[in-house]
């Protein structure tokens, strides 16, 4: 993502957020948002395990 969409993302998510938002809070949205992200890129670039992979590797069975 370009450095001008995320700063395009960053406001329009400060907007969003109530006048008396803290630090901690901005934050959290933004790293929310930065994870949630890159969770979608792993899963497009097939980086994922089903339900039933991670069971097996964990030997937890079916």
């Amino acid at each position: 993502m370009a450095t001008a969409d995320i700063k395009a993302i960053a406001h329009q998510l400060i907007d969003q957020l109530p006048e008396t938002t803290s630090w901690d809070e901005l934050i959290y949205q933004l790293e929310l948002r930065a994870s949630i992200e890159q969770g979608i890129r792993e899963s497009d670039q097939g980086l994922t395990y089903t339900t039933d992979q991670l069971s097996a590797q964990l030997g937890l069975g079916s």
